[in-house]
């Protein structure tokens, strides 16, 4: 192509640029993150194909959790963060009482009580709170001075708290961690000086003993104990951490092949279409086939940070940033856990595991993302 030629075509890929733009406005889509959140699902299926047995109707249905998902993200994307803010004590109110209902009236399974029931249908109150406790945190916080006071420190404590609280008498210790860390990570910020964040690591240093004697499960002493040596009991709560970090290994540089892994297709690997999954990925795929699922969510990560800097208001850029995070912080847990760095809390690989809510909560979140990246141009257009 000629010099003259680039620069007689540069004004039609301007205005390529600026229909897709004006597109993405009128969904209130990120076309970049949309494409990434894509691009990760259907990496997630091959490998869930393999971790669930070569079972189409396990394909089927996580599809159809997917086509739910992407619903659930266009549909919140519509929503202009301002309205969101007006919604949040509702929001909160909502899901905390929905939490006091299933410590009442919850539907119990293997030992938790953690769904209500509806009719045939079922959900867990819990992944409600994962969107509702930040949007209430950024929204209390966002009317604030910056950095926050004490008694503004002291309030949204008790906010993250009452839900995490509530959460961990279901029990269900791995979404409670979440839940605190999507609202602790809006304080820190808002600007949280460094003093309150020593003296928070000092009470946490100072409550272990407590936590442990008086404030865990048995079940949860027990996963603690097991990363630190799980071959004590090797065939009872030492067998998952075991299996998973033999599988990994063995998958190597490049990895065994698609369906091709000992581990997973014999059954040795308990949960590997849930928590484990991504040591059937690192057994079958081997190191190239985790660093690029990795490297994917770098890249979801590194542009939800960047809509957040972006964003026109305080409590936008506190919720995108909190949003981002708490993605971090699932796939963060999911591969510690998996890899014997981490106990095992049962925290899914976001976007991977099978799994309905879970993955209908973080598609919701991403759409609150998207909306707060629409707001951004629309606001800059109007200038």
């Amino acid at each position: 192509m000629s010099h003259q030629d680039f620069l007689r075509r540069l004004p039609e890929a301007g205005q390529g640029l600026r229909r897709r733009d004006r597109l993405q406005q009128r969904l209130h889509l990120d076309f970049t993150l949309l494409l990434l959140l894509l691009a990760v699902a259907a990496y997630g299926l091959v490998v869930l194909y393999s971790a669930n047995g070569q079972s189409m109707s396990g394909i089927q249905r996580q599809g159809a959790y997917f086509l739910v998902a992407f619903v659930a993200m266009f549909v919140t994307a519509q929503v202009p963060p301002h309205l969101l803010r007006r919604l949040a004590p509702w929001m909160y109110g909502g899901g905390v009482l929905l939490l006091v209902l299933v410590l009442v009236l919850g539907i119990g399974a293997m030992g938790a009580q953690r769904w209500l029931g509806i009719g045939g249908f079922r959900f867990q109150p819990s992944e409600v709170m994962k969107l509702a406790t930040p949007i209430m945190v950024s929204a209390y916080l966002g009317q604030r001075l910056l950095p926050p006071r004490l008694k503004h420190v002291l309030l949204t404590l008790i906010l993250v708290a009452v839900p995490a609280l509530l959460i961990v008498q279901q029990p269900d210790l791995g979404t409670s961690l979440l839940v605190a860390s999507s609202g602790l990570v809006v304080l820190f910020f808002a600007g949280l000086s460094w003093r309150y964040i020593v003296t928070a690591f000092v009470a946490v240093l100072a409550s272990i003993w407590p936590l442990w004697k008086f404030g865990m499960h048995e079940y949860q002493r027990q996963r603690v104990l097991t990363l630190f040596n799980p071959e004590q009991d090797s065939l009872g709560a030492g067998w998952n951490i075991i299996q998973s970090k033999t599988a990994i290994g063995s998958g190597g540089y490049s990895g065994k092949g698609w369906l091709q892994g000992t581990q997973s297709q014999l059954d040795f690997l308990p949960e590997g279409h849930t928590d484990f999954i991504i040591a059937v990925l690192g057994e079958e795929f081997g190191l190239m086939g985790v660093l690029l699922l990795l490297g994917l969510y770098v890249l979801i990560i590194a542009r939800g940070l960047l809509i957040a800097l972006r964003a026109q208001d305080s409590f936008s850029r506190l919720l995108a940033a909190s949003i981002t995070f708490t993605f971090f912080v699932y796939m963060f847990v999911n591969v510690g856990m998996v890899s014997g760095l981490l106990p095992v809390v049962g925290v899914p690989l976001p976007l991977v595991s099978q799994g309905g809510t879970a993955i209908v909560t973080l598609m919701a979140g991403f759409g609150i993302l998207m909306s707060i990246a629409t707001e951004r141009r629309r606001v800059t257009r109007q200038e």
